[in-house]
């Protein structure tokens, strides 16, 4: 059953003694902001999650299905829509990389069926086999820090080496030195939106939404390594538009949410150190055909 309301959401979480996104161009440093200071964490790092999340949780299996995932070929997936569809006759050929014709539209409605995160995010399949584009019903934001956060720098040992001449090097000392970077504390902020309008192209689903809620609200606990120490969702405020086209601005919605360090001079180490204010869950007032729920927080 595809969606009849329009939704737009904040999402706070947080990051203890770890680094939430390493930027890959700086050393891996946790990204930032270079004028104020304030944390980033990419759109991309978080549907990430969302797909992780989603993947485990379904078995990968269609409909959840999920279509950019680690060591992925794409166009493979590609051959798949249209063998699905019975046309796989039309990738044959010396032009199978851009063939297709008129089953691109249906090799699309395959894709968005079987993966999720196609019809939920979107995607350009475009390139290879042809199995055209799609934009998603669901965008995010950048998430950015409540206040701004610093970058520390960790010298850490390994007490063994990878080869025979590195230890012959050492004299069979057999260390090797690395760094590590975290944020001592940061508490994030991301908004997000969701089309109805978009989600009826796709085949988004009531089902997929409690899906993505669900995804946002667990994705942190089952994406533990060393390198990400300790991340929380701390709150997810959904706003609920009873019309398909919205009945208010996102960022006049946004604005109910309130967030804020409790002492600016003190160095933020905990959630504690903040203070988020929110309506209570049900009709808001001001906006009476926007209601407000309450997943986290």
């Amino acid at each position: 059953m595809s969606l009849n309301n329009r939704y737009d959401f904040v999402l706070l979480f947080d990051v203890k003694d770890g680094n939430p996104n390493g930027d890959p161009d700086a050393g891996n440093l946790p990204r930032m902001d270079a004028e104020t200071g304030d944390g980033l964490v990419t759109d991309v790092s978080l549907k990430r999650k969302v797909r992780n999340y989603v993947g485990m949780s379904r078995g990968e299996q269609p409909p959840y299905e999920i279509y950019v995932k680690e060591k992925a070929i794409l166009n493979r997936q590609h051959e798949r829509a249209y063998e699905g569809i019975g046309k796989a006759d039309l990738l044959r050929g010396d032009d199978k990389k851009r063939k297709g014709g008129d089953a691109v539209d249906e090799a699309r409605q395959w894709m968005c069926r079987n993966f999720y995160d196609v019809r939920t995010f979107g995607a350009v399949m475009s390139m290879g086999v042809n199995c055209g584009q799609v934009r998603g019903p669901v965008q995010l934001t950048f998430g950015r820090s409540v206040a701004p956060v610093v970058a520390l720098e960790h010298s850490i040992t390994r007490m063994a080496v990878t080869t025979e001449a590195e230890a012959e090097k050492q004299g069979g000392d057999n260390r090797t030195m690395g760094r590590k970077f975290t944020v001592p504390y940061g508490l994030y902020r991301a908004h997000g939106f969701v089309s109805a309008h978009l989600a009826k192209q796709t085949g988004f689903s009531e089902d997929d939404l409690r899906l993505l809620w669900e995804s946002l609200k667990n994705m942190f606990e089952h994406d533990r390594s060393a390198a990400r120490g300790e991340m929380s969702t701390r709150g997810l405020y959904v706003f609920k538009h009873e019309g398909e086209l919205g009945d208010a601005q996102a960022h006049a919605l946004f604005d109910l949410v309130q967030v804020a360090q409790n002492d600016p001079d003190t160095p933020a180490r905990g959630f504690a150190d903040f203070a988020v204010a929110a309506p209570a869950a049900g009709p808001l007032e001001g906006f009476p055909r926007v209601t407000l729920e309450r997943i986290v927080g």
